[in-house]
């Protein structure tokens, strides 16, 4: 078959894959190559053992692959074929020199933008899809645009809005597509181009366009206000536990206001994932460098209440579990950073199990996707640890359940039975207050909520 257009994405990772499977999907006439040096990853993509969980994202890639979707590692045959290069590396935050802490590490950008230059042959629309700081474009096309080929490279950004769990969902019916460019003839002309992709199937009043540097800057500034909603409602669930008030019915009153949104308002442990922070600690670093320092600090603030909100759960569970967790067998439900993935980049979990291992508790891990990954986030963490994929076996001896991710199973799950096989007396500590608070007091357990009055039998 002749494609009409050569499409690559060069990072196969949560936002390149999915994405790039949508569009091959939506988009027959174009081919769509999916790239990474990571041969294991790669390898995944071309079984039906994905290297990513995410509902519906199996159906969709095995409807186009190996007809005009391709997974490779041959990075710089498929540069040299494109026309329009999708480009979604890692940029994490620098744990190193200027800006540690903080600042994005562009280091991988440079080094693809540099691989892009070196084996092109002809004009290419290279589309920023990786979360990168405002202005950043400005940097990408000098170096890209500075080659002795007589080559031309119009950049365009192209941000991501997918949340975990959702993604394809949010790839078949999006809030919004943003494609920002520049207000040139060839920026313009790139932007169409893009635009004419998704609107394959997103309405055209749902494909926004801006110049390049809004672009940029609205995927952090999406991020930083969605974080500043989560942190809000857990501010105000403290102070919920201190007055008797019901978080979820304060979120509720809040939510109904049109101007406010009844979403990001659900009380938790806190959130995670691989964007917030990075973004919040992003824009905290870009408005520093402008000399911005009470903005600064207003974002840092949203940071400063998600970590306290983490340490506040443990906390509860060390005053109520009589002050002291050694020794202490606690279950773990969930280690994923949200349900429906299996992502455990800066999960709260994480922080709540290395602080019980301090505490000297025998933590016992329990999640239905999540348990390789957390395996490697506490493969340094000393102290008892296990494991367990059957939620039954983990809470079996148990002194206590943490409830860490809203996983629709634990719903569901038999707690008489559970009750029954733990050391009484029993606590749950629902750090997603997803279950039943009431019906658990009934069979006999010590009930924690978020933001909610403790249930207790002493």
């Amino acid at each position: 078959m002749a494609f009409t257009k050569n499409i690559l994405c060069i990072g196969a990772g949560y936002v390149g894959g999915p994405t790039m499977a949508m569009i091959a999907h939506k988009c027959p006439e174009y081919k769509v190559t999916v790239v990474d040096i990571n041969a294991g990853r790669i390898a995944a993509w071309n079984s039906d053992a994905l290297p990513i969980f995410e509902p519906g994202l199996l159906e969709i890639v095995g409807h186009a692959r190996n007809k005009n979707l391709f997974f490779s590692t041959e990075i710089a045959s498929h540069i040299a074929e494109a026309d329009i290069i999708f480009v979604s590396v890692n940029t994490p935050t620098k744990t190193f020199g200027e800006g540690s802490g903080k600042a994005a590490d562009l280091q991988y950008w440079e080094k693809t933008a540099r691989e892009i230059v070196k084996a092109s042959q002809s004009d290419k629309i290279i589309v920023e899809k990786s979360t990168l700081p405002v202005r950043t474009a400005e940097a990408l096309e000098r170096i890209l645009n500075a080659n002795d080929k007589n080559i031309h490279f119009e950049v365009v950004s192209n941000p991501e809005f997918l949340a975990e769990g959702t993604a394809i969902s949010d790839l078949r019916h999006p809030d919004r597509v943003l494609i920002g460019s520049h207000e040139t003839k060839a920026g313009l002309a790139a932007r169409t181009i893009i635009c004419d992709i998704y609107a394959h199937w997103v309405p055209r009043e749902k494909i926004i366009t801006s110049n390049l540097w809004s672009a940029e800057l609205s995927k952090l500034a999406a991020n930083a206000f969605l974080a500043q909603k989560i942190s809000s409602i857990n501010s105000i669930s403290a102070l919920c536990e201190k007055t008797e008030a019901n978080v979820s019915e304060v979120a509720r009153a809040i939510g109904a206001d049109s101007r406010i949104g009844g979403k990001f308002l659900k009380a938790s442990v806190g959130f995670g994932g691989s964007c917030f922070k990075k973004d919040i600690m992003n824009l905290v670093y870009i408005c520093e460098s402008y000399g911005l320092h009470e903005v600064a600090k207003y974002w840092s603030s949203v940071i400063a209440i998600n970590e306290y909100q983490e340490h506040r759960f443990v906390k509860a569970m060390l005053t109520a579990m009589f002050n002291t967790v050694a020794t202490k067998r606690i279950a773990i439900f969930g280690f994923a950073f949200k349900a429906d993935t299996g992502d455990t980049r800066e999960s709260p979990a994480i922080y709540i199990a290395q602080r019980l291992l301090e505490e000297r508790a025998v933590v016992v891990v329990s999640d239905p996707q999540a348990l390789q990954n957390a395996r490697v986030d506490l493969k340094n963490a000393p102290g008892a640890l296990e494991f367990v994929d059957d939620p039954y076996r983990a809470a079996a001896g148990a002194h206590a359940i943490a409830v860490c991710t809203e996983w629709e199973l634990y719903k569901t799950l038999d707690y008489k039975k559970i009750f029954a096989s733990m050391e009484k007396p029993a606590f749950v500590f629902d750090g997603r207050n997803i279950l039943d608070h009431a019906a658990l007091f009934e069979i006999g357990f010590n009930v924690f909520p978020i933001g909610k009055g403790a249930l207790k039998h002493f």
